[in-house]
């Protein structure tokens, strides 16, 4: 259920980095066809504002392609804002009747371990699986780490910078009903999940972001995507393998016109055998390693 977590975290997207001022080299791929080229490279959604993951081949990438697409761009704080009050709030449900005495006790040493302004109080009228992407995320924002210095959100700024398009794959809508839309057992499967281990991410997570510098895709696969797939298949499927198996299909459209078009997406969707390159084989697109 870990990966369960992170994989909901990453969705919104919120995925971060526990790491310091380190040059990165994360994995990126090249799909040619006629006069067409497309670069894949997978991010991550939350960094410190000290890290270094550029390196030469990117950055040729990056001024070679003509267009931007990332997951969101209407991720911006007032639509997301709105979307959390329209989806994620359940005044006549509050939280604590939903949980057992243990349950509200370890919510409670969440809340004050996270630094939540406000407590156990301030996450009664979530329904759970905000409160449990609050009680993950909320110790990230307090450290200091910054969803503006994001590599997608930096990818953005750079690419607008000089004056070219930038479009999403998804929604922040489809993403927020994705997670409103969980059977309320799930939701409060994935919020005991966080609750239980609460002390137990950061050590994970650096695993984690030592496979992305190291652009290391069989241990993201395996921390990302392998434990998900055995313990919530259906998920699994909804999750990685439709949203990979749709953003294939559109990039086959894109190899229909030419140019070059650089696509970034959570690093997750890169690995293993459900990835988006197995997807574009499925349709007879070879992906190479850049």
């Amino acid at each position: 259920m870990r990966t369960y977590r992170r994989f909901l975290v990453a969705l919104l997207p919120l995925l971060f980095l526990l790491c310091g001022n380190v040059s990165a080299h994360p994995a990126l791929w090249q799909i040619k066809s006629g006069n067409s080229t497309i670069y894949l490279f997978g991010t991550v959604h939350l960094l410190p504002n000290d890290t270094d993951w550029h390196f030469p081949a990117l950055n040729q990438a990056l001024a070679q392609s003509q267009t931007l697409y990332i997951e969101l761009i209407d991720d911006d704080q007032a639509n997301m804002a709105s979307l959390v009050m329209q989806y994620g709030l359940d005044t006549a449900h509050p939280l604590s009747t939903q949980l057992t005495e243990s349950d509200n006790a370890a919510l409670a040493r969440a809340a004050q371990l996270a630094g939540l302004p406000g407590g156990a109080a301030t996450l009664q009228p979530m329904k759970p699986w905000l409160a449990a992407l609050t009680l993950s995320v909320a110790p990230l924002l307090k450290a200091g780490l910054d969803p503006a210095e994001g590599v997608d959100k930096q990818l953005k700024l750079q690419m607008t910078n000089a004056g070219k398009p930038v479009h999403g794959l998804e929604t922040a809508q489809q993403q927020i009903e994705f997670l409103a839309d969980l059977p309320n057992s799930l939701q409060l499967a994935f919020l005991r999940d966080t609750l239980r281990d609460t002390d137990k991410d950061a050590a994970e997570l650096r695993s984690l972001v030592d496979a992305w510098k190291q652009g290391n895709v069989a241990a993201i696969a395996k921390l990302e995507n392998d434990e998900l797939k055995t313990q919530e298949p259906a998920l699994y499927q909804e999750l990685l393998v439709q949203r990979n198996t749709n953003w294939a299909a559109k990039i086959k459209d894109m190899l229909k016109q030419p140019g070059t078009v650089f696509v970034a997406v959570g690093a997750a969707h890169l690995a293993g055998p459900d990835s988006v390159q197995a997807q574009l084989a499925k349709l007879g697109i070879t992906v190479q390693p850049d």
